[in-house]
């Protein structure tokens, strides 16, 4: 190989570097799915294009400067375009700020090996049969195309790893034969509750909930093998489920005999097909319980309410609105840093206060004091772990950001907890702002769902920012629908030019919700 064609494959391993960054990023992400890869492609196809103009600019000019020039005088013209290349690519990479950058885990260090070696095969390959012009397109493109055989090669090696570590799990669970194991499944609710649940069982065993968001079965194996020790006495496991099948491998996993169902909606419908399927892949968490097993519902969830359950099973009810359930509420008052209210259980009226903000956490903190009597916990302590409950992250979480006043509910991104969301906003002193780039993964209701979501902020919100113009069009015509004063909506690009906005606009009187937050990905 001649020298040029030596500086020809340095280049072009260079500029390979940050489209192959991106394109895992992406394909993170989409959970490492290429049936959801192909629906982003898809989707953002036209986005993409218009944003990555430049660089396509360089590669056909590089592409038409060496046929034009030919042999040598070609191949030089093509190491200088992907120098420039290079340059164009690193410096715009610099200027992002990801909010949610790529993590390079052990997986994703096993697919940079993998994109690494065939990557350099295929330049090799080029070079070898002259087709030097194409160096500065394949440099741009060949990562996107290499996902799908890279995707191939690792699916068989992540499988072998996940069970290898999950068997090593389920040997861990066997050795507890005495742990009480929970587990909470819902479209939504289901951290928060856990997060309560834990602060109640806490106080009278030595209990171990998933921490943060590990509800899939790497998390939950994770939870088990790095934390679960033989002094823990409960397990309290979060499991999320967003394809058909999901609860019930969990279930298969974990086998707990307590089950919790928070809620159920149309969260991932993209992924499960239809709400039917959600509707019956949510309740095989109390369908799955032993015979001896015990379930909790929330009967304020219609989904859940109508279901007829396959299995007798020993189960209780909850609601607020509901008050024909086993567990209720009455006298509930909400204020600017929490909520009161008297739980009623049979001929028990117990008050309660918590620092949790609205109606959905009464829900969540309902269905922990179900639990946490069918073990049971004493009211007094119930009383005292609600009260003392510190505010769950980015959960309807009040907090102060550089002295600003926020209503940070960025991690839920369904109907109801937006809806209940605004509620929140609209008890809030001051000018009340809402931030939000919308929701996804709701299949063909995406837009509907959105467009209502905008109709019901009138009268609760004061000023509306839109975080991307293409995803949020649908909140945009909901809130014109309804005559929300236009002026007062704000449509920016990025989450970091409404924090700008908010700091040159808003007085630390008002109250700001962040109300979602989109993964760069979809974020548009």
């Amino acid at each position: 190989m001649s020298i040029l064609k030596i500086l020809l494959l340095v280049c072009s391993v260079c500029a390979l570097i940050i489209p192959t960054k991106h394109a895992l990023h992406i394909f993170q992400q989409n959970r490492y799915e290429i049936k959801r890869l192909n629906e982003w492609i898809k989707e953002n196809f036209a986005f993409n294009v218009k944003h990555s103009l430049i660089s396509i600019i360089i590669c056909i000019v590089a592409c038409v400067l060496s046929i034009v020039l030919k042999n040598e005088g070609g191949s030089i013209g093509q190491i200088c375009m992907l120098v420039i290349l290079s340059i164009v690519l690193y410096s715009n990479e610099k200027k992002q700020n990801y909010i949610k950058p790529l993590v390079f885990t052990p997986r994703v260090i096993r697919q940079c090996v993998v994109m690494a070696i065939l990557s350099l095969v295929v330049v090799v390959v080029l070079l070898l049969n002259d087709l030097d012009p194409c160096m500065c397109i394949v440099a741009y493109f060949l990562p996107w195309i290499l996902l799908y055989p890279m995707s191939v090669i690792t699916s068989p090696i992540e499988a072998m790893i996940r069970q290898s570590f999950m068997n090593d799990a389920k040997k861990i669970l066997a050795s507890h034969g005495n742990l009480i194991k929970i587990g909470i499944t819902g479209s939504f609710g289901k951290t928060t509750t856990k997060n309560i649940m834990q602060a109640m069982l806490s106080e009278q065993f030595n209990s171990l909930m998933t921490p943060a968001s590990y509800n899939t079965p790497m998390g939950i194996t994770r939870t088990i093998r790095e934390m679960l020790k033989p002094i823990h006495q409960v397990f309290v496991c979060e499991m999320g489920a967003d394809h058909v099948g999901d609860i019930e491998e969990l279930m298969n996993f974990v086998h707990p005999s307590i089950g919790v169902v928070t809620s159920i909606g149309p969260q991932h419908l993209n992924t499960f097909g239809s709400q039917e399927n959600i509707v019956n892949e949510k309740m095989k968490m109390i369908e799955m319980l032993p015979k001896d097993g015990f379930g909790v519902l929330n009967y304020d969830n219609p989904f859940i309410r109508n279901y007829k359950i396959k299995h007798s099973i020993q189960t209780v009810t909850y609601g607020v609105k509901s008050k024909d359930t086993d567990y209720t509420v009455e006298d509930i008052h909400y204020t600017q840093t929490g909520s009161s209210f008297v739980v009623c259980y049979k001929d028990e009226r117990i008050p309660m206060e918590t620092k949790l903000l609205g109606e959905l956490n009464i829900l969540n903190i309902l269905s922990a004091v179900a639990v946490a009597r069918h073990l049971g916990v004493e009211w007094s302590v119930i009383q005292r772990a609600v009260k003392q409950m510190k505010q769950v992250e980015h959960r309807l979480e009040l907090k102060k950001i550089n002295g600003y006043r926020f209503i940070d509910d960025a991690f839920n991104a369904n109907p109801t907890g937006s809806s209940m969301a605004l509620e929140v906003l609209a008890m809030m002193p001051g000018k009340r702002i809402i931030v939000t780039p919308g929701m996804i993964d709701l299949g063909e209701k995406q837009n509907e769902i959105n467009e209502h979501f905008g109709t019901l902020m009138k009268g609760k919100a004061d000023i509306v920012i839109l975080v991307g113009k293409n995803q949020t069009k649908p909140i945009y015509d909901g809130l014109k629908k309804s005559g929300f004063d236009m002026d007062q909506v704000i449509v920016l690009d990025k989450v970091k030019e409404a924090f700008t906005y908010i700091y040159t606009h808003a007085s630390i009187a008002d109250t700001i919700l962040l109300e979602n937050d989109l993964p760069d990905a979809f974020n548009h």
